[in-house]
């Protein structure tokens, strides 16, 4: 199962690192792509000015660094969640471990909608596109190992649709009022999960 430790992985952040990292994804998550700048992550993080600038020297660097840890950080989260489904058995079991980790996602939203904020931006920037690329591939290279304990007719394709269909839930997640956002989720996670992994689908 591909892992966020292999060398493609950036190397571990240093606390500041982190700091400013954490405080761009807020950043980007309030403001969109257009509000990250250096002085913007330094009033959110509560450090003088100039501090971002320090480390990372263009927007562009900063841009891509935040690609990554948002990445990383959510591949993380994902290889966590494969390693409890490669030891479950049972459908309703995999549908409520997937949606504890999305209630998760939802409830510190900012990760996400940081995702889809870099996501907007891919098209327009290949090294961000390049980083997100990489991370899809790993993410989708992860549920096909779990696809394949299902049935051999179980690869890339299959694993490529479940991946999407889950940014689609997330996003339709997202657009609806919070009390309603369990239930939509549980209806949903299950069907797709029952349409995509049931043998012989």
């Amino acid at each position: 199962m591909p892992s966020v430790t292999s060398p493609a992985s950036p190397p571990a952040l240093t606390p500041r690192r982190r700091e400013l990292l954490d405080a761009a994804v807020h950043v980007v998550a309030d403001e969109g792509l257009r509000g990250l700048t250096h002085r913007a992550v330094d009033r959110r993080a509560g450090l003088p000015e100039g501090t971002c600038s320090a480390y990372f020297r263009t927007r562009q660097a900063l841009q891509l660094a935040v690609t990554e840890h948002v990445a990383v950080t959510l591949a993380a989260d994902v290889d966590a969640l494969g390693a409890d489904l490669l030891e479950c058995s049972g459908e309703a079991r995999a549908v409520a471990l997937t949606l504890a980790l999305f209630e998760r996602w939802l409830d510190e939203r900012e990760l996400i909608l940081a995702k889809l904020e870099l996501s907007l931006e891919a098209p327009r920037n290949p090294a961000v596109a390049e980083v997100l690329t990489a991370s899809r591939t790993r993410l989708v290279g992860v549920v096909e190992g779990l696809l394949s304990r299902v049935g051999p007719e179980s690869g890339e394709a299959r694993a490529e649709a479940l991946v999407a269909s889950f940014d689609g839930l997330l996003v339709g997640a997202l657009q609806k009022p919070q009390r309603e956002r369990r239930a939509f989720l549980s209806s949903s996670l299950a069907l797709v999960m029952h349409a995509l992994t049931a043998p012989g689908a």
